[in-house]
């Protein structure tokens, strides 16, 4: 029970790693605020948890604003802090619309931005906590056609740091984790319509030198190590869990 007692934000919980995340947590002996944009979702994540959704667009303020004022009325403190919304598009420099990239960048980076900013505070009201944002292994590496994905990540490394030096004076621990190619319901949905679902799995796995992606269940292993004190020595830290893929 690595979280007995505390309380945790997953952003981006309606699937995937945010929602092993939550599972994993309350397992664990957190109370787990589930928070997605799409209600639905948070509210199924939640139910099986028997922890809180609250629908929120990380990407807007007031939204954000409103999350940290139902945080801080029924559980009167926060914890941890899982910055994990985000998603990628296809494209270059060149090719990818203007809009669409404010658009990533308003809920990749942006809002990790933004629910630090209203969240460090009930933290630090608290005592401490520990902040973990979900960046990914192509901030290190680069990845072709990705290229508003791979900025937003690495921009989300550049301010896990930034976070960390401005707030270890308050007892806020500030890491993140830089997952590699991780299975997840896009890539069911892409297998769908396919020509050769086969191949397609094949070249997923053929990226690391473990020869498989990894489950979400992995990648939160490593978010609830960064979240509980286990990791109490470690601030400013991208840990990269990517089966090898950033060896080559």
């Amino acid at each position: 029970m690595r979280l007995q007692g505390k309380t945790a934000i997953i952003t981006g919980a309606g699937a995937g790693i945010g929602a092993a995340t939550a599972a994993l947590f309350a397992k664990e002996g957190a109370r787990v605020l589930v928070v997605d944009r799409d209600e639905q979702r948070a509210a199924e994540v939640a139910s099986a948890i028997e922890g809180v959704a609250l629908a929120v667009d990380v990407s807007q303020e007031a939204a954000v604003e409103a999350m940290a004022r139902e945080a801080e009325a029924r559980f009167g403190r926060v914890d941890v802090l899982v910055n994990n919304a985000g998603y990628g598009i296809r494209g270059s420099v060149v090719t990818t619309a203007a809009a669409d990239w404010d658009a990533l960048m308003a809920v990749n980076l942006k809002g990790v931005f933004l629910c630090s900013k209203h969240i460090i505070p009930l933290m630090a009201a608290g005592g401490g906590g520990s902040v973990v944002n979900t960046a990914s292994n192509i901030a290190q590496v680069g990845l072709a056609d990705r290229a508003a994905y791979v900025a937003s990540k690495g921009g989300v490394a550049a301010l896990t740091r930034a976070m960390a030096l401005d707030h270890a004076a308050q007892n806020i621990r500030v890491n993140a984790v830089a997952p590699g190619t991780t299975w997840s319901s896009y890539f069911d949905k892409i297998l769908e319509t396919h020509d050769d679902p086969e191949g397609f799995v094949t070249a997923l796995n053929a990226r690391a030198p473990m020869n498989r992606v990894a489950q979400p269940i992995e990648i939160a292993n490593a978010i609830l190590w960064l979240a509980s004190d286990e990791s109490s020595f470690a601030t400013g830290s991208i840990l990269t869990v990517d089966g090898g893929m950033t060896a080559w």
